[in-house]
């Protein structure tokens, strides 16, 4: 007999995002980050120097939460908020040098929580995988798919 948990992508999706934060937070705890600052590093180590409107857009997150996570990362030493030259309101999110030493022991322990969760695929199904994950992204999203160029080649990783 089946169940609507067995079968709904929402609910598995959401159970699964909940297992790989739980995972995450685990395995970079011990750098001193959370899963919430790794995903604004990420987009920080990709590119430095963005205003927290831009995050807001770029992550998909409420206004507020992005605010919570810049305050706990600048207390944290992980950013620091430089003035906006061109619009005195904003001001531009920079990293630090804490946070730049962070980016390759950071992506080592993402890479292994990905390697441990896609355990057991070849390689063409996890790739399959992930690109059925950025479709349903972009539909729920409404905003056109954007196949990212992966950080390895290996979708395992």
């Amino acid at each position: 007999m089946t169940t609507f948990k067995t079968h709904s992508a929402g609910y598995l999706a959401n159970h699964m995002a909940r297992l790989f934060a739980k995972a995450l937070a685990e395995s970079i705890r011990p750098l001193g980050l959370a899963p919430a600052q790794f995903m604004v590093l990420l987009e920080l180590w990709r590119e430095d120097g963005v205003t927290q409107k831009h995050l807001v857009e770029r992550l998909d997150v409420e206004q507020a939460t992005m605010a919570s996570t810049l305050a706990r990362m600048e207390r944290d030493g992980l950013i620091e908020r430089r003035p906006d030259a061109a619009d005195a309101r904003a001001r531009i999110i920079h990293l630090t040098g804490r946070a730049r030493e962070l980016e390759q022991s950071a992506l080592a322990e993402a890479r292994q929580v990905n390697r441990r969760a896609l355990a057991g695929f070849p390689e063409e199904e996890a790739e399959q995988l992930l690109a059925g994950m950025r479709r349903i992204i972009s539909s729920l999203s409404g905003k056109p798919a954007k196949p990212d160029l992966p950080v390895s080649p290996n979708p395992l990783d």
